[in-house]
């Protein structure tokens, strides 16, 4: 019996009629079941070496995929680490770990090697969970299997419901995770997120399988559980909220210093950024160009809430940035590495930009009729670069070598090379 056909046999966990699909692909009910507790109830968080050790034990000893999820504390503390870590596998039954207290969970990351991990949007998840030892060499991430299946809504209380006829609680997602202890109603809530993670995925395998898309979903996943770690961003400053607003050079190098002088303070004190100085605050500092305390005070964002040694901070830096010579300026962009802007192709190769248009509404057309977002079936970036520079031979062998060389996985070059030639070729005649 699985956790979900558990559930719904236990009475004390729903309020009114229904169950999941069975075997046979039954459509869900129309009066979902809440969700209300976990079937073993609320675990013990774990924070120390002993109870993790048991806690290895217990799930190397599991059978089938564990279902893993992490708690952020996103616009609360500095950067993205991980504030509680949940897991659950048939044998191991769910597992609740503080990473503040248990900062290394290398252990039990190789106890799950080569075990099927099942999140929900592991891109969000895996950098955090790296960071404490936990990388899977196997993956299955069901908010992409949802788009990959043409869900419409693929959010994980969405899913669960109309997959699985469940209603999650959502009242707690976007708290503060570092609040130390953490709640029982919090608690509650992140053992139910990984309960019937493990019956979503099996639901949407026979869904994807039952479309011929499943061998879709394992490239994909195993893309994913491949990639390196993503390059630190270059110019992070670059993409401060209103940034658009800022034209002249010395402008764009005030919204620097102050960037940075509050990325170096809000580090020092772990909170996010924008609790130390907001973006809208930076970007008018740097239209003002203020040249003193006072009138930095009347800038918005810089209130009667800023203290007399807060603002000089602000201002020195403001101070730094109208110093530097021109040279020292930044530049007004960033160098392009790709094809220019789509805007541009007008003007810049008006056959490109006829190019880019066809290729576009066939993919999309494509993308339609496999329902499934354009984005998944192919990144737009991918299909720019093609149109931008395609191959001298527009034929078949050409065209794939071209989506391969940009990343493209092999179910997507078999999808859209014929598409891509077809659009290609009808502009080059």
């Amino acid at each position: 019996m699985t956790d979900a056909q558990d559930t719904a046999a236990d009475s004390s966990l729903r309020t009114t009629g229904g169950a999941p699909p069975d075997d046979a692909g039954s459509s869900v009910p129309e009066a979902p079941i809440p969700l209300l507790e976990p079937r073993e109830g609320i675990p013990q968080v774990i924070a120390d070496d002993a109870a993790l050790a048991e806690a290895v034990a217990a799930f190397r000893a599991g059978s089938g995929p564990v279902a893993v999820d992490a708690e952020r504390a996103s616009g609360y503390r500095y950067g993205q680490r991980a504030y509680l870590v949940q897991l659950r596998r048939a044998g191991a039954g769910s597992a609740l770990i503080d990473p503040v207290a248990c900062p290394d969970l290398s252990g039990l990351g190789e106890a799950l090697s080569g075990v099927e991990w099942v999140l929900h949007a592991a891109t969000q998840d895996l950098p955090c969970l790296r960071e404490i030892g936990m990388a899977p060499t196997r993956l299955f991430d069901t908010e992409l299997a949802g788009r990959l299946a043409g869900f419409p809504r693929v959010g994980l209380g969405a899913m669960v419901e109309s997959v699985l006829g469940f209603v999650l609680e959502k009242g707690h997602s976007a708290v503060d995770w570092s609040t130390r202890p953490l709640p029982e109603p919090w608690l509650r809530y992140a053992t139910l997120d990984v309960e019937l993670l493990v019956d979503l995925r099996d639901a949407l395998e026979k869904e994807l399988d039952r479309q011929g898309k499943l061998e879709w979903a394992h490239q994909e996943f195993d893309a994913i559980a491949s990639a390196p770690p993503a390059e630190p961003r270059k110019d992070p400053w670059r993409r401060t909220s209103g940034m658009h607003k800022v034209r002249r050079r010395r402008q764009l190098a005030v919204v620097r210093e102050l960037w940075q002088t509050r990325d170096r303070i809000a580090q020092r004190r772990d909170v996010s950024p924008g609790k130390v100085l907001s973006d809208t605050a930076i970007v008018e500092a740097a239209l003002a160009l203020p040249a003193t305390v006072q009138a930095l005070a009347a800038v918005n964002g810089f209130g009667h809430r800023t203290g007399r040694r807060q603002l000089e901070q602000w201002q020195a830096a403001v101070d730094r940035a109208k110093a530097l010579t021109d040279a020292q300026l930044p530049s007004p962009g960033q160098p392009v590495t790709g094809p220019p802007p789509p805007r541009a192709w007008a003007d810049k190769d008006p056959v490109a930009a006829a190019r880019l248009s066809t290729a576009r509404a066939a993919v999309s057309a494509l993308a339609e009729r496999l329902a499934m977002p354009q984005e998944n079936l192919i990144t737009p970036d991918t299909v720019r670069r093609v149109c931008w520079e395609p191959p001298k031979d527009l034929d078949a062998e050409s065209v794939a070598g071209a989506l391969a060389a940009h990343g493209a996985r092999p179910w997507q070059v078999e999808q859209v090379t014929p598409v891509l030639v077809a659009a290609l070729s009808a502009r080059a005649s």
